[in-house]
């Protein structure tokens, strides 16, 4: 069975895991800390704040950056449900726009159109390791005084003229779950240039302490453990080593699949780390037949738009047609590091087997 992820830890990480049980030191320890300043290093920011998941970064990313009851937050339909989830958390209202048919991310002019008095803030997901328009998207946020929080969490290491996710924005979340490019086991990370807003989420993710028993706000524990910390030092070693095999991985199957399939789009500005790699077919159906046929793993990401769900019975939707379409057509072929040359080629028969 060829897998559609990977999800295998270096000898380093277990190494790195017995340490911290040996020390009991299990929850927001050194590692932890060392591993805030490696991956703010990386990213190129000056800050970095590690929390429980990409979900709880998301959260309170916003919150850090002044979003609450009463506000919009302008985001993507086309994403998983925790980058809408995480708006409501915070009591503000979430605004659905469509997004480019092209590249999958939100649409910087949709964006504008849906913006009123009540806007605080945007958040673009950088989907299946590519960034969002981001030049468009800040120079938006500029003329209207509004925040944004970048949804990092499908793509470490993406750049986007240059810069890294993470870096371009107001702030940045990453998750880490085990599927992602790099994984802490279960976590995430908020990465800032701004002082204010990571003083803010270190008080947000602790019960909002400053120090033992002084409760400066509503916080939460959101901490990440020194298991995690431990494993996430481990694994940033090896994440451009891996990248680089997954964008040689999406460049032999773009290659060989181009014309039978609508294979994924680079934005010129971009450099894509392939989260997954994600076709566009009408023979959408066909494929996964040939493909489970040959007992080759797939991904449908995501069957259904975010505010079909019953939790964003109250969002703001406008008109999401190319969303609409891509649910449709969307498919996520295997990209990982793992994958062998003979894995390739047996994944790319699988779908021309379908249009020959």
């Amino acid at each position: 069975m060829i897998s559609n992820v990977s999800i295998k830890l270096s000898d380093e990480a277990v190494e790195r895991v017995v340490k911290v049980l040996e020390s009991g030191y299990l929850v927001q320890g050194p590692n932890v800390k060392e591993f805030e300043e490696r991956f703010a290093d990386f990213c190129g920011t000056d800050h970095a704040v590690a929390v429980s998941n990409g979900t709880t970064g998301l959260h309170i990313g916003l919150l850090a950056l002044g979003v609450g009851p009463g506000d919009e937050v302008i985001s993507t339909p086309f994403s998983f449900v925790a980058s809408g989830t995480s708006i409501l958390f915070t009591g503000a209202r979430p605004v659905f726009v469509d997004v480019d048919p092209k590249t999958f991310n939100i649409d910087p002019e949709a964006i504008e159109k849906a913006i009123t008095p009540k806007t605080k803030a945007i958040m673009p997901v950088h989907l299946y390791g590519q960034c969002a328009g981001m030049t468009q998207i800040n120079r938006i946020a500029k003329e209207h005084g509004i925040a944004v929080l970048e949804d990092s969490c499908q793509s470490h290491g993406a750049m986007h003229n240059g810069k890294k996710a993470g870096s371009i924005g107001d702030a940045g979340v990453f998750s880490f779950y085990p599927t992602k490019n790099m994984t802490t086991g279960e976590g995430g990370i908020v990465t800032t240039n701004s002082q204010e807003v990571m003083e803010r989420l270190r008080l947000l993710r602790n019960h909002g302490q400053d120090s033992r028993y002084s409760h400066l706000l509503l916080g939460f524990n959101f901490r990440m453990t020194d298991i995690g910390g431990a494993i996430g030092l481990a694994e940033l070693k090896l994440l451009e080593g891996r990248t680089e095999r997954r964008r040689r991985n999406a460049e032999y199957l773009i290659k060989e699949l181009r014309g039978l399939v609508e294979t994924p789009y680079t934005a010129p500005e971009n450099l894509h780390v392939y989260h997954q790699f994600t076709i566009k077919s009408d023979n959408r159906q066909e494929i996964i037949d040939s493909l489970q046929a040959n007992e080759i793993g797939y991904g449908i990401y995501y069957p259904k738009p975010i505010p079909s769900f019953k939790p964003f019975e109250n969002a703001r939707v406008m008109e999401i047609p190319n969303t609409e379409k891509l649910i449709l057509q969307a498919l996520s072929l295997p990209v990982h590091q793992d994958l062998s040359q003979d894995d390739l080629e047996k994944i790319v028969r699988a779908v021309k087997t379908v249009f020959s």
